[in-house]
């Protein structure tokens, strides 16, 4: 379980590349982003999803009340895991045919948002959760449950259209001050040296940030709502 959340980190870092060095290589074309879209199903929605359930339901049973609740579990686990393919597999579809998509709460203006959380982000979620635990099953449901749940809210985020920063408008070609070159050098020696603890921090911090951004935007609008729409009776009245 292990190697294949790492399989699929990996799998993370070159979607991130593929498309960059395909537009750097003048190499781009219609058949080549299908490819890709369909590399992406498999990936980021297939396998992650047999990841999740295997690793999350095949070996609970200790701590339960009865054999049924493990049964019943091990089944809610299974709908959780299509759930997170068919999600996942929804927002590609979403994202190929979008042009200029924008979120239902917007963000600053320059930045550049996915609208709901790519498919890439959520398999990689799946991967840090299993990779932090070194890869050893759940074999408690308490934990189980909460692993159901999580796989559903993964899901329903990648369906969503809430806003997640998509890092798009960070020009890597440019020349970058010696402070970002710091980080990012710490960064990945981090990632190296303890990668469950700092892998498992970035991905759930991204994920948390879209209901963090979401909930911040539905209290700012609740607090300043927006002026009632022009019509003629207002005017006269």
């Amino acid at each position: 379980f292990d190697n294949a959340a790492k399989a699929i980190g990996f799998a993370v870092l070159f979607d991130g590349l593929d498309g960059r060095i395909a537009r750097m290589t003048g190499t781009t074309s219609d058949f080549g982003r299908e490819l890709d879209s369909l590399a992406d199903v498999i990936t980021f929605g297939i396998a992650p999803a047999l990841l999740a359930w295997a690793w999350g339901f095949s070996d609970i049973g200790m701590g339960s009340p009865n054999p049924d609740l493990i049964v019943t579990l091990g089944r809610a686990g299974a709908v959780a895991a299509f759930l997170f393919l068919i999600a996942g597999a929804s927002r590609l579809a979403r994202f190929n045919i979008s042009v200029n998509p924008q979120p239902s709460n917007p963000g600053r203006p320059g930045k550049k948002y996915f609208v709901g959380m790519p498919i890439p982000a959520g398999a990689g979620v799946i991967a840090a959760v299993v990779h932090y635990f070194g890869g050893d099953p759940l074999d408690q449901w308490p934990l189980a449950l909460l692993w159901l749940v999580t796989i559903v809210a993964v899901a329903y985020l990648m369906v969503s259209t809430w806003r997640f920063y998509s890092f798009k408008d960070i020009n890597f070609n440019a020349r970058q001050p010696a402070r970002l070159v710091v980080v990012l050098g710490l960064l990945v020696a981090a990632i190296i040296w303890f990668s469950r603890p700092v892998l498992f921090v970035i991905a759930v911090t991204y994920m948390l940030s879209g209901i963090f951004w979401r909930l911040h935007w539905l209290f700012r609008r609740k607090r300043n709502p927006p002026p009632p729409p022009y019509t003629e009776a207002s005017q006269t009245s």
